[in-house]
């Protein structure tokens, strides 16, 4: 049996502000680094907010705790909304953000096992699902009940090494593996449907045995129900699609290549801020 440990939750009424809060951190982190990836970052939030204060056992005080679940951020140059949810979890302080992509900073551009809460070294597109499909199974022999959870990019889908993996999973019955899929449908040199075409996404996913949710990525509610519906099945992995907008808040960045890795300069920075703060709040 699993020792309690604390599961991380947030109040459904500050859902959106903590969402606004993210997005705004998200800003003002690259801005001061002057690097990094706005477009995919931005389009992660809810997904993250939904898995890390609604969904995950993990526990800031003790990030090493063997028994906790795991996640991987399989699209690591998303490492900037990565970095600023798990600062709002309690992982680091606030002050840390602003060493993000620095020498000799826990905050590296890509997320490495030098920041409290990262659980894999991730970059290299196509490597994720594999390595969260061999935490989920090392739990399961280890006879602990927590889950392993990875976030994919829609162009990573393009790689060989994730389809090999979504083989294995099925074979080893990993119920206890869930994949979300951050389909923003905008990738490094263009729009996926372009590039490199991976529709019927849906369908790939089943035609390999995996349990196949969509959902609206752009809201808490319905991914915290999907990744609990992934629960209820011992026996059978879960992708979960979430149809989301690259550069989701910042509407000179929302649905284009060109914010997909790009320099925040001040103006814009005051632009997208004012933006966030006047929109509404949703979850």
């Amino acid at each position: 049996m699993t020792a309690p440990h604390p599961i991380g939750r947030a109040d459904e009424e500050h859902l959106g502000e903590l969402v606004r809060t993210l997005r705004r951190n998200v800003i003002e982190t690259l801005w001061h680094a002057q690097a990094g990836h706005p477009g995919g970052s931005l389009s992660a939030v809810e997904i993250l907010a939904a898995l890390f204060f609604k969904v995950m056992r993990v526990d800031p005080a003790d990030p090493l705790w063997e028994q906790r679940d795991r996640f991987v951020l399989s699209k690591g140059h998303a490492s900037t909304a990565y970095y600023v949810t798990l600062q709002q979890r309690g992982f680091f302080p606030y002050e840390v953000l602003a060493t993000y992509d620095e020498l000799d900073s826990c905050l590296q551009a890509h997320p490495d096992c030098h920041t409290p809460g990262v659980d894999m070294p991730s970059g290299s597109l196509g490597q994720g699902l594999s390595a969260a499909l061999g935490m989920a199974l090392g739990a399961r022999l280890r006879g602990f009940d927590s889950r392993a959870f990875v976030l994919l990019g829609d162009g990573e889908l393009q790689e060989g090494q994730i389809w090999e993996a979504a083989m294995a999973a099925p074979k080893f019955r990993l119920g206890n593996l869930t994949a979300i899929v951050d389909n923003n449908k905008v990738q490094l040199t263009g729009h996926i449907a372009d590039v490199m075409p991976i529709e019927p996404l849906a369908d790939k996913w089943r035609a390999f045995n995996w349990n196949v949710l969509e959902v609206d990525g752009h809201s808490v509610p319905a991914i915290v129900a999907a990744c609990e519906q992934a629960a209820t099945l011992p026996e059978t992995p879960t992708v979960i699609i979430a149809h989301t907008v690259k550069g989701k808040g910042v509407s000179f960045m929302e649905d284009t290549h060109k914010w997909h890795s790009a320099v925040v300069t001040d103006e814009l920075r005051q632009k997208a801020l004012a933006e966030l703060d006047a929109a509404e709040v949703t979850t």
